[in-house]
């Protein structure tokens, strides 16, 4: 497969979980509260983006698949895509477009607190994700780029404290992120 091809493959699959959740509320497919479970969808393929992103790097190392690389920057937007549909939809059906009741929810709820952090740590990685910003910045782009792995923690965070009591979904993306940062944790100790 080619390059061209596996970008526009990846494209649309990216893509994917907002066409189901479109056509699963056109046909309202979502159970008693679908405002709730498209909220916790568009959270849960924000993560699942962001972790696929921060596997490539550990993917290519181990079997030596380079073009996975060019795929970072593409799976870290559509991360920052689904957490902003995320974070509006809370916004529209949860507060009602109200910023004070927004900022009430983010003091008072520490799930929020924790989930609204690693938005606001995402921001300047989803500004800065252009070539240009790489240039800009330089050295200082991957130094910047490195916040993807707290955030990545605080997402986690996120979804085991808005879990409640069935963890096990949780723990799974938990087990995820450890193994790609102690990938990462090896690796630099085997390069030096």
């Amino acid at each position: 497969m080619n390059y061209r091809l596996a970008k526009l493959t990846a494209h649309l699959l990216c893509w994917f979980p907002l066409v189901y959740l479109v056509i699963a509320v056109i046909h309202k497919r979502l159970g008693a509260d679908p405002q709730e479970s498209m909220l916790h969808l568009l959270g849960f393929w924000s993560l699942v983006f962001l972790l696929t992103g921060l596997s490539l790097t550990p993917l290519n190392r181990a079997f030596s698949f380079p073009v996975l690389i060019k795929f970072r920057r593409m799976f870290g937007l559509y991360a920052g895509f689904y957490v902003l549909l995320h974070i509006t939809m809370f916004f529209v059906f949860y507060v009602s477009f109200d910023f004070n009741e927004l900022i009430l929810e983010v003091f008072e709820r520490p799930y929020i607190t924790v989930g609204m952090l690693a938005f606001v740590f995402m921001l300047p990685l989803i500004i800065t994700s252009t070539k240009r910003m790489q240039r800009i910045l330089g050295r200082r782009w991957k130094q910047l780029h490195r916040l993807a792995y707290p955030i990545s923690v605080l997402a986690i965070i996120h979804f085991i404290w808005q879990s409640k009591s069935d963890l096990n979904e949780p723990l799974i993306y938990a087990i995820w992120l450890a193994l790609v940062i102690g990938f990462r944790i090896y690796w630099s100790k085997v390069k030096n």
